[in-house]
């Protein structure tokens, strides 16, 4: 059993595919997270939105920007998988997925990336390097990573 991945602009996402990922960002960002913000930042408008689907529903998330969108690189953000899922590591599958999908659409492979600290070692994994202090983004610790 495979996750299935797609990669679509705002205007092409469906009502439901739509509804389930501000579902799951809302589910994790929000609830789970325990932080309090406005997730539907004017921002997804920009994106393109990286779908991981399994059994019909959205399992796994994240959305890709162009260089000037977001941060002067391409970005990749809201990354998020499904907590009850997440024992399948396909973190790692969505971010080889993102990193390709940049490349593909944009065609661009310098990349930066807002992360929470915790997730450190999880993007060294895939390239990244720690290219700030510690900040507070919505009350949560983070750090700046970039991908030459």
């Amino acid at each position: 059993m495979f996750i299935k991945w797609k990669i679509k602009r705002f205007e092409t996402l469906s009502v439901a595919e739509l509804y389930q990922l501000l579902g799951l960002r809302s589910e994790v960002f929000v609830v789970e997270q325990n932080c309090v913000y406005q997730d539907i930042d004017g921002k997804d408008l920009l994106a393109l939105h990286l779908l991981g689907e399994f059994e019909g529903k959205i399992v796994a998330y994240s959305r890709l920007f162009k260089a000037g969108d977001y941060f002067d690189n391409a970005s990749i953000g809201r990354v998020v998988i499904d907590p009850d899922y997440r024992d399948r590591k396909w973190g790692h599958d969505m971010m080889r997925e993102a990193i390709a999908g940049i490349a593909h659409f944009f065609g661009e492979s310098k990349i930066t990336i807002s992360a929470q600290m915790y997730l450190q070692t999880f993007y060294e994994s895939h390239g990244f390097i720690k290219t700030s202090e510690m900040y507070l983004e919505d009350d949560i610790p983070h750090i700046e990573m970039k991908r030459e």
